[in-house]
């Protein structure tokens, strides 16, 4: 068996929106749980575990300590290089690349693999994969395809004659899929690339160079930055922005010679769709699918993902309805896939669940906005064990905090406080404050705004130990 190493290339950008509401911009499909207790991109790092307990992370400047949280609940080790924008998985696979060349790993193999996919068979996934490691160590791209089990409209296809690629199909219309399902010779196209680093940079600089380039540009203008056990690649935007946007399949796939294909093993779903989760869960007797804290009554055919509070569906056929605190989504399922237009709706006008949850992460924890009127809003908070937010100051808001469980420490001006639970403390308008979490349990408060203007854009951070310049971040 080979010894090459592979270092598996975790894709983490998308906006998933087909699966909102519960997947927006903010907080996209590989960190919700879908399928249980664990992201998707959770179970990828529990996947790619089989075959390396380092990874590459490629993924949205945005989503970085999300990202960061889930390799460290996973117990893996790896560079996250942050995109400061999306230019789709060409440039996103370049900068990988790339970044192993720097390295000086261009001989070894990089493995390709979407966040968001569901891949339930984790030791034959990885079995898969050593299968191509001998084609790619020669010098071969090898793709991964699924055999199809039903003429699908949504997927792209690969033809092969024995492992070679011929051509590839892009989601085909219902007379196309059907012809080439018949035929035989052809594979759902999964995303996954195995290559070495050097034969992929060889592969962009022959058929998309102004890509390769322009990443190389950015990567050599960037920067390196070291958060308590991640290490994260910084781009020059400004380089990066330059990038022209482009899938690697367009790019490269369909231009490049001498393809192979290995079959997948195991069940594979790209979960593109509230359809496609629907078909990874259990059924009843009538085909429903209730998730959570849903009731299904007198319906057929439906599914109800509601995880937060009672949802009940009387007397229905073929729905899709899934809950969250502050959006609800009803469709029939032969709408399933046009869930993003519904999504590019409301973000035109202008409502903020189009792209992002009431309950919203941040690298110190999270925070909920409970309830919200004219000059106040009422937010709870969560502080993990050490962590502490920025020392801030705000122009158009005042704050009450009451703590409610553990210990708060507060810088508010030149005094420091220590407040306990049932305890509360008030932050006037204008003056510097800093919450911190001293002890070893999460600290919840609940905090109480109020004043003119109660953006999370009017904020003025003085110190940040989380790096962060966007101030609604």
């Amino acid at each position: 068996m080979s010894q090459t190493s592979i270092l598996p290339v975790v894709l983490c950008g998308g906006s998933g929106t087909r699966l909102w509401p519960l997947s927006r911009k903010s907080h996209p499909k590989q960190f919700a749980l879908l399928l249980g207790d664990q992201s998707l991109l959770g179970l990828t790092f529990q996947r790619l575990s089989h075959l390396s307990s380092t990874v590459r992370c490629v993924a949205s400047e945005d989503h970085r300590f999300l990202v960061a949280e889930e390799m460290r609940q996973a117990g893996v080790a790896g560079e996250i290089i942050l995109e400061p924008l999306p230019r789709n998985t060409a440039a996103a696979m370049a900068l990988a690349a790339q970044s192993s060349l720097d390295d000086g790993s261009a001989q070894d193999l990089l493995l390709f693999c979407p966040a968001d996919h569901h891949i339930p068979q984790a030791k034959s996934f990885a079995e898969m994969v050593r299968k191509g490691t001998p084609l790619a160590e020669e010098g071969s791209i090898v793709l991964f395809g699924v055999a199809p089990t039903h003429p699908a409209t949504g997927y792209g296809y690969i033809q092969v004659q024995g492992q070679t690629v011929q051509r590839f199909v892009e989601k085909p219309a219902q007379d196309l899929a059907e012809a080439m399902l018949e035929a035989g010779g052809y594979f759902w196209n999964a995303g996954i690339f195995l290559s070495r680093a050097d034969v992929l940079l060889a592969a962009l600089y022959q058929h998309a160079p102004d890509i390769l380039i322009g990443c190389q540009q950015a990567l050599a203008e960037g920067r390196r930055e070291t958060f308590e056990d991640f290490h994260f690649v910084r781009p020059g935007r400004e380089q990066f922005e330059a990038v022209r946007s482009d899938s690697i399949d367009y790019a490269v796939m369909e231009k490049a010679e001498g393809l192979k294909l290995v079959p997948f093993l195991g069940g594979w779903s790209d979960v593109g769709s509230w359809a496609a989760v629907a078909e990874l869960l259990p059924q009843d007797a009538d085909g429903n699918q209730p998730v959570g804290r849903a009731l299904i009554l007198e319906s057929q055919r439906t599914f109800v993902h509601s995880p937060h509070r009672p949802t009940v569906a009387l007397g229905v056929q073929d729905l899709v309805i899934v809950d969250t605190p502050d959006a609800l989504l009803v469709a029939h399922k032969d709408k399933a896939e046009e869930v993003k237009q519904a999504v590019a709706a409301l973000e035109h006008q202008g409502l903020s669940q189009a792209l992002m949850h009431r309950k919203v992460a941040r690298p110190w924890g999270w925070y909920d906005s409970v309830d919200a009127g004219e000059r106040f809003q009422v937010k709870r908070i969560s502080v993990k064990p050490g962590a502490s937010l920025s020392l801030q100051m705000h122009h158009h808001r005042a704050e009450h905090w009451i703590v409610v469980s553990g210990t708060a420490r507060v810088l508010r001006g030149e005094e420091e406080l220590l407040i306990s639970e049932n305890q509360s403390i008030y932050i006037p308008l204008g003056v510097k404050h800093r919450l911190e979490n001293p002890g070893k349990t999460e600290l919840q408060i609940i905090e109480v705004q109020s004043g003119s203007y109660l953006g999370e854009d009017d904020i003025i951070r003085f110190e940040d130990k989380y790096s962060r310049q966007d101030p609604r971040r």
